[in-house]
């Protein structure tokens, strides 16, 4: 499906990102691995490589253009391409709308919105030479339908789903797909700490009767980035088990 095949994933040291970067990896890819945190993607990597798969470990903040233009200077100088971009990075920063700090909107927008343009900017200008390439973006069910003390996270949910149409327009004579997946309540660290009822309450919204799992988004991940998604571009693909359609 992806042999050979070179996948920079943002936030993949741990959750999401570390599931879409191992189910990659697992199917042949070489794993650039994007994180903040250096010390826990080091280690992951490390995990790849002791599993036979070749992949290196970046630092870099998506925020910021210098160290995004090196991330794809890395996977050049290491691996001579990059076929695939999975723009997973993001945080949270919840809080009521009337008590939303500028700070919070400031860093969620920052992180989840304009990461993904200086990833996508600086990775495409190397796919339109390759003229062949993969953006995955990892959106939100929360990006479709809204949620209370949320704004700055849906917003930048709502603007990657249009960052995706956008881009998918540009640079589809290039032979390049822009996607993005949207995850419904995915069983974290995080929801695994919220009280039973309130985890009862999640799943009772979810047709499916289950929160989502990483690997679940990872396999959506893993066939956009294939050959057999070649005909399909500018598309939100909804993996929420039915709680938005």
């Amino acid at each position: 499906m992806v042999q050979d095949k070179v996948a920079l994933v943002t936030g993949a040291s741990r959750g999401i990102g570390r599931s879409i970067s191992l189910a990659l990896a697992t199917q042949g890819a070489k794993i650039v691995a994007v994180d903040i945190d250096l010390q826990a993607t080091e280690a992951f990597v490390a995990e790849l490589k002791a599993l036979g798969r070749e992949a290196v470990a970046v630092q870099g903040n998506v925020t910021v253009a210098a160290d995004v233009e090196q991330m794809v200077n890395v996977a050049k100088e290491t691996f001579d391409r990059v076929d695939i971009l999975v723009n997973n990075a993001g945080i949270t920063r919840d809080g009521l709308l009337l008590r939303m700090k500028d700070e919070d909107w400031d860093a969620v927008l920052d992180v989840n919105l304009k990461g993904a343009f200086l990833c996508t900017r600086a990775v495409a200008k190397l796919m339109t030479k390759q003229r062949s390439g993969r953006i995955i973006n990892i959106a939100s069910v929360v990006g479709q339908m809204g949620n209370a003390g949320q704004a700055n996270y849906c917003a930048s949910k709502a603007g990657l789903m249009g960052l995706t149409r956008s881009n998918a327009r540009e640079l589809a004579k290039r032979h390049i797909t822009v996607n993005a997946v949207a995850p419904g309540f995915i069983a974290t660290d995080m929801t695994d700490a919220l009280p039973e009822q309130v985890r009862q309450e999640l799943t009772a919204q979810i047709p499916l009767a289950r929160l989502g799992s990483a690997d679940d988004i990872a396999n959506a991940v893993l066939f956009l980035a294939s050959d057999y998604s070649g005909y399909i571009t500018g598309q939100v693909i909804g993996v929420n088990g039915g709680m938005y359609m």
